[in-house]
């Protein structure tokens, strides 16, 4: 499953993809611009092993490591040379043994069976690591990262782990939710040295979270909300554990977090609005 801005992507074990919520842009990629509050079948994909949905977009990768993408097409973040929106599925071209895809705002990333990472979209901020701004609507390669095993996109940052538990980042760092020091934009892939034996990242609007193979939760960026887990509101401008927490899985919100805990329970953080959880790492409900 993969949430959006306000739309949501289902893979069925069969490899059907479904979605459902705002369709202003087609993110839906049911051949409407038509909102559905239930999930409706995306039409003509089959074979699905990973989805992904973006701001106004969604991304798909298939079992034969084709990629596809649908929705909002602006900046080129569909891949398919264009800037126009796709209300349905388009074949991603010059991609092959793609085994997952993230989207960002406005941005999106696909890795390869090969440990390459390709990104295309929006580039003001650097986020498809590139070494410019310039914005790409086909697949670029990321310059100089190799063995790669996991990806994400934030709203304008993008994450990766290596086959040797590396974490790098680039694109936006506002908040440092890239690395530390000063604010300004990493535009190609930065080590973030603290974090070690990671194996999967995770990355909000602002902020950044690394699961190590310990199980162990490692955070950094933007604190406001509480959406760090750390108790307060606060800037972490240098990855930090999250205390007490083990967790086999996590996911960021664009002000809100949450992991499913190694002993079943699902955790959730943020501050206390809109039914998220407060401000430390606390069992859902």
């Amino acid at each position: 499953m993969s949430a959006g801005d306000r739309h949501s992507l289902l893979a069925t074990p069969e490899g059907m993809v479904y979605a459902w919520g705002y369709n202003t842009n087609s993110q839906l990629g049911d051949g409407t611009g038509v909102t559905r509050p239930t999930p409706v079948l995306v039409p003509t994909l089959t074979g699905v092993v990973r989805v992904a949905a973006g701001g106004l977009h969604s991304l798909a990768a298939t079992y034969d490591g084709q990629m596809w993408a649908w929705g909002y097409g602006a900046n080129g973040r569909l891949g398919d040379g264009t800037g126009t929106n796709r209300s349905r599925p388009v074949l991603i071209a010059g991609l092959a043994g793609v085994v997952d895809v993230a989207g960002g705002a406005s941005h999106s990333l696909a890795l390869t069976d090969t440990g390459q990472v390709f990104a295309f979209g929006l580039g003001s901020s650097g986020q498809l690591g590139q070494g410019t701004t310039a914005s790409s609507s086909v697949p670029v390669a990321v310059s100089g990262l190799t063995n790669v095993v996991a990806i994400a996109a934030g709203a304008n940052h993008s994450l990766a782990v290596t086959a040797a538990g590396e974490v790098w980042a680039w694109g936006d760092n506002a908040s440092n939710q890239v690395a530390p020091g000063a604010t300004t934009d990493h535009l190609v892939p930065t080590l973030v040295a603290q974090v070690t034996d990671a194996v999967a990242v995770a990355a909000g609007s602002s902020h950044s979270l690394a699961r190590r193979r310990d199980g162990t939760l490692w955070v950094w960026g933007s604190g406001s909300a509480g959406k760090l887990g750390l108790g307060n509101q606060t800037n972490q401008p240098t990855p930090v554990p999250l205390p007490g927490v083990s967790a086999a899985l996590a996911v960021l919100g664009t002000s809100h977090s949450a992991a499913l805990g190694t002993d079943g329970t699902l955790l959730g953080w943020a501050a206390m609005a809109r039914g998220r959880w407060g401000m430390a790492p606390r069992p859902a409900s």
